[in-house]
């Protein structure tokens, strides 16, 4: 069952998150990130499937720096609010954020798991596939998947420092099949999968839904966790 919680990130900013629990005894964590448009309810569902594969999961309101509690669904509307809000994001802060999630992770498993830190996982989507690469390069998880995030490679030049795998689509207007090329050779040891589809395709709450792309996204994301996290 989902509920909400408070973190605390190190800089003493206090945010929202949105954490599911399996129905026994948790095999480990996923940090869950949230595309543009908030903890919004095809996020906590996606967190109640990685949940019924006995995760804990725990997804932070990436945006209570800037708007609390926002949450939209995907009209032209509800994207340019969730675009304008990424415009404004400070980045570092946001891994501050996502730092929170893994540790309130790390202390909740430590209690079932005697390896909990090394079984903590991100997952992120959209705007969270970015912060994925990001965290997956500068903090400590043990397993992370990109879902077609366009923030790659790190600016700052960092590259991940934990097993990574990443989806994207071929038709994806915002991410040109070109650019998910040349990552692929840049970081040859990264498994790239690319779809028939657009961006956005494994949200089923969005236009551009895809399901045979997205089941096979999915369970090449099964696959990957279940190596590196068990």
């Amino acid at each position: 069952m989902g509920e909400w919680i408070s973190l605390t990130a190190a800089d003493g900013h206090q945010l929202a998150a949105w954490r599911q629990m399996p129905a026994s005894k948790p095999k480990g964590g996923l940090v869950l990130v949230q595309e543009a448009f908030g903890v919004n309810h095809h996020i906590r569902e996606v967190a109640e499937r990685f949940a019924a594969l006995g995760y804990e999961v725990v997804a932070p309101a990436m945006y209570d720096r800037y708007e609390r509690g926002f949450e939209v669904g995907y009209s032209q509307e509800d994207i340019a609010q969730g675009i304008a809000i990424v415009r404004r994001m400070d980045w570092d802060k946001a891994l501050l954020d996502i730092e929170a999630a893994r540790i309130a992770l790390s202390v909740s498993l430590s209690d079932t798991l005697a390896d909990a830190k090394k079984r903590i996982g991100i997952v992120g989507y959209c705007f969270g596939g970015s912060m994925a690469w990001l965290a997956a390069g500068r903090l400590r998880f043990a397993a992370a998947v990109v879902y077609y995030g366009s923030r790659i490679p790190d600016p700052s030049g960092r590259v991940p420092r934990c097993p990574l795998i990443a989806h994207f689509g071929r038709q994806d207007k915002s991410i040109p099949v070109e650019r998910v090329e040349e990552m692929i050779k840049a970081y040859p040891d990264i498994p790239v999968y690319l779809y028939d589809a657009g961006h956005g395709f494994a949200c089923d709450e969005r236009a551009s839904f895809d399901q045979a792309a997205r089941d096979l996204a999915w369970q090449r994301t099964v696959d990957f966790l279940q190596v590196h996290l068990g």
